[in-house]
């Protein structure tokens, strides 16, 4: 894999951070702007949301500009909204803050999805793909761990500077190794803007961005909530909050590498043996949180089935949409996103019910069961592999 294609992963990884980190900061800020956890969980959601909003609208702005100066413009708004967040007074401010942060965030993976797609050759982009998100993944096994470690001992505003800190690295990889008009090439030598958006009508195309955006859900679901479990059902220590975002992170890091090796040629057998699987842990891991032997197992083997799975429907969002090269990264982060903003939402409704702390989990296995009601008649369009792109 070219050089600059983990520069770009070493930006993902300090935005994967921010991303996930919250997951073990919920009770530290709650307590701190006085909210509740179920509000602060709205935090989880305003950065999906705008992950949403920001993918297709920054992938559009930035389509004909060089990649590298919207890469680093991405990078150096996400580190502006940090240095904010990390002094917030307020609850209403922080929220602004992720916003702001998920705005970027979704413009650079936009454009980096894109870049990935174009430094390999057509056939390997679940490849491509697998090392991009090897950011994010790294990110769930250190880099939020490590905040979360960092937040227990000094608070949770420390992990907001420490992630500001993170992305001068990202800026200096940007310029020292991203071409400077590749993004900038592929726009003017590609389809119009309104024939890329035309490829949002496409019902195979709109089958595998919902599929992703369900089972996103159901992992955001679970993951933010997860803090809760780890210390009041299964009675552990604070810091073990860290031991199982770091065997979370370590599953999803398996889960992408796998995936990324078989995604490009077999999706089919890797969404019909995950999906199942992934429809059982998430029950079992309720049933056995108060056991935390299992609760650790169960939640490496979630995050490793959660990646393998999203990171397959990502790859083949970028194959049916192998029309809009410029567009295809933001609609597939737009639709993870969907997810990743529904799925805390819908956890959260059941944090007052007789499920206390296990709602979340019992919800992330609705979510994949509609994924999979949704999809086992429709297996067919998962399946095809690479021929759909040559076929449509």
């Amino acid at each position: 894999m070219p050089v600059p294609l983990y520069l770009l992963a070493v930006a993902v990884f300090a935005m994967g951070t921010s991303e996930f980190m919250l997951a073990g900061l919920l009770p530290d800020i709650a307590s701190d702007l006085d909210v509740t956890v179920g509000t602060a969980g709205v935090l989880t959601s305003a950065f999906a949301i705008g992950m949403v909003v920001g993918a297709p609208l920054m992938a559009g702005l930035a389509r004909n500009r060089p990649g590298r100066s919207s890469l680093l413009g991405f990078v150096l708004v996400f580190l502006a909204a940090h240095v904010v967040g990390a002094a917030a007074s307020g609850f209403p401010v922080l929220v602004a803050t992720r916003v702001v942060a998920a705005l970027a965030y979704a413009g650079f993976l936009a454009v980096a999805l894109t870049t990935a797609t174009t430094l390999v050759s057509p056939d390997r982009k679940g490849r491509a793909l697998a090392v991009l998100l090897s950011g994010t993944t790294v990110a769930t096994v250190a880099g939020v761990p490590g905040g979360s470690v960092l937040g227990a001992l000094l608070g949770w505003r420390a992990v907001f500077w420490a992630v500001a800190a993170l992305c001068l690295p990202a800026v200096i990889g940007i310029v020292k190794g991203i071409p400077v008009r590749r993004v900038q090439k592929v726009a003017a030598d590609g389809p119009a803007l309104w024939s890329e958006l035309a490829q949002l009508k496409r019902p195979r195309l709109l089958l595998i961005l919902l599929l992703g955006a369900m089972v996103n859900a159901a992992t955001f679901a679970g993951f933010t909530f997860l803090a809760p479990v780890v210390t009041d059902t299964a009675g552990l220590g604070e810091l073990w909050i860290s031991v199982a975002l770091v065997l979370f992170g370590a599953g999803s890091f398996a889960g992408v590498t796998v995936a990324g090796r078989l995604s490009d040629q077999y999706p089919g057998p890797v969404v019909a043996v995950g999906g199942p699987l992934l429809l059982i842990g998430w029950p079992a891991l309720a049933v056995l949180a108060d056991k935390p032997v299992a609760l650790l197992a169960l939640v490496f083997v979630q995050g490793a089935l959660s990646f393998a799975l999203g990171s397959t429907l990502i790859t083949r969002v970028l194959y049916e949409a192998a029309a809009a090269p410029t567009m295809a990264g933001s609609y597939a982060t737009a639709a993870l996103n969907v997810g990743a903003a529904v799925g805390p939402l819908i956890a959260a409704t059941t944090l007052g019910t007789a499920a206390g702390n296990l709602g979340p989990l019992w919800a992330s296995g609705l979510l994949v069961l509609v994924s999979l009601l949704v999809a086992f008649p429709l297996r067919g369009v998962i399946a095809a592999g690479r021929s759909s792109e040559v076929l449509q």
